[in-house]
């Protein structure tokens, strides 16, 4: 159950992380002749701006003696957790197809653009669903923690042993 619940989290992380960078890049002008073709590295990765301000559900249950978590409180996140990890398991199934579907479309010598890119709007309403699913479980639990035990967590994550 741990090993899903930090999949489900990482996944949050790293799709946070992925839509974080894209607002602060600029727009790249396409390869054209006499444009400066020199390939320059690659933008370092944002750090996810979220990340500080939220817990990984794991990182709660696996601190919940520590954090002196209620019955009630547990009880909640298991719930949660259960609830979410099901609908996110169908989500990640549906983007699956989606992106194979996508990728059928993208084979042509001759790309259809319309449908190309109705496709990947398909594929990118699957990944906001995907957000708003673990940044709502997130909130949620964040919510059923007390100030006290959101400073514990913020001292763990910052005090790694």
């Amino acid at each position: 159950m741990k090993a899903i619940i930090a999949v489900v989290f990482a996944a949050a992380l790293l799709i946070a992380t992925a839509v974080a960078q894209h607002p602060g890049q600029p727009p790249q002008a396409p390869n054209m002749p006499g444009a400066d073709n020199v390939p320059h590295p690659p933008h370092p990765p944002n750090p996810d701006p979220l990340a500080h301000l939220m817990f990984p559900p794991d990182m709660i249950m696996g601190h919940a003696r520590q954090l002196n978590l209620t019955d009630e409180q547990k009880a909640f996140m298991r719930s949660e957790i259960q609830k979410t990890t099901a609908s996110f398991q169908d989500l990640q199934w549906k983007l699956q197809d989606q992106v194979e579907q996508l990728q059928e479309t993208m084979k042509s010598t001759s790309v259809n653009e319309q449908q190309a890119l109705t496709q990947l709007d398909k594929v990118l309403d699957i990944e906001r669903e995907i957000k708003r699913l673990h940044i709502g479980l997130a909130v949620r639990l964040k919510n059923r923690l007390t100030p006290e035990q959101q400073d514990q967590l913020h001292h763990i994550r910052d005090n790694p042993r």
